[in-house]
């Protein structure tokens, strides 16, 4: 039987056992659909990644993502993990800094990616495959506070209202008052499923951030919850950060030029995570963006499948 080499990467920080778990298959050519499902439904974790060879050989790598259930166009901590794992595979150990610049598609497009590796850890950040747009919602504060179990005084903050935006990945974002709110959500799943709409297969994701954080470095702090079968709470989503710059340059309107912002996630669920986001504001319009984060391995072995 066949050994195929697999990884287990903790993403969106340089500390092991925090930031997000991803499992990363090499070798998955022979690999069905249902074979690459029941892989990833075996490993357990939000996200795992079968690379395949690119179809365009100009690129890297064919990236395919799964979740538990289903298969993802996109998803930000698959990604910067796997970059960061190809780069360490094909550098090894390094003692000075080493780039690299990969192309890995996925099924929202070719992702660019670019690795720093050093010896003190990896780097990666990707281009949004998508610039981030607009969904329209009428949202209902007191419905969405009843869903989060809040206060409908606690939904929003300055002039930051509940909107959806899809960069790749749809998802429902809600803004909250401050950092000991946010701290209280809990989620009612009867109530969500009137908040929430259903876009493709699932119930929208919903991301809560406010401007409150825990970190002196942090620019926003941020909770994800995932309502399908089941809720969930996810510790570093790349994709909806993707999302959320969307939102910020709505309703921040930042001037033109390089805007810098780390977002912080994970720390209510003991895997605090670090996300930075880039965003290209030129004649006030978002041209482009990046996000970025550290990756470390845990684990590796294989899979006799």
């Amino acid at each position: 039987m066949r050994g195929r080499n697999y990884e287990v990467y903790d993403v969106f920080t340089d500390k092991v056992l925090t930031g997000n778990p991803l499992a990363i298959v090499h070798d998955a050519v022979g690999l069905d659909d249902l074979a690459m499902q029941r892989i990833a439904r075996e490993f357990n974790l939000s996200e795992t990644v079968f690379v395949l060879p690119a179809k365009n050989p100009a690129h890297t790598a064919w990236a395919r993502i799964f979740t538990p259930d289903y298969e993802m166009p996109f998803a930000g901590h698959p990604t910067v993990g796997t970059a960061v794992a190809l780069a360490q595979r094909r550098f090894g150990a390094v003692e000075d800094d080493q780039d690299a610049l990969f192309i890995l598609e996925e099924q929202v497009g070719p992702v660019r990616c670019g690795v720093k590796l050093s010896a003190d850890g990896a780097f990666a950040e990707f281009d949004l495959p998508r610039l981030p747009k607009t969904i329209p919602y009428k949202y209902d504060k007191i419905a969405i506070a009843n869903a989060l179990r809040l206060e409908p005084r606690e939904i929003g903050f300055e002039n930051h209202v509940p909107s959806i935006w899809d960069a790749g990945v749809p998802y429902l974002l809600v803004p909250i008052h401050g950092l000991e709110a946010a701290g209280r959500i809990r989620i009612n799943q009867i109530a969500m499923k009137d908040v929430a709409p259903t876009i493709g297969h699932r119930q929208l994701p919903v991301y809560c951030y406010c401007r409150e954080t825990i970190l002196h470095d942090s620019h926003f702090h941020s909770r994800m919850f995932v309502n399908d079968d089941g809720t969930y709470e996810d510790p570093a989503t790349g994709s909806a950060t993707a999302a959320f710059a969307g939102a910020i340059h709505a309703f921040d309107e930042p001037l033109d030029g390089v805007v810098r912002l780390v977002i912080e996630q994970g720390h209510e669920m003991g895997r605090p995570s670090s996300l930075r986001l880039e965003l290209d504001i030129v004649d006030q319009k978002l041209t482009g963006g990046r996000i970025g984060g550290a990756a470390i391995k845990i684990a590796e072995g294989q899979l006799f499948v």
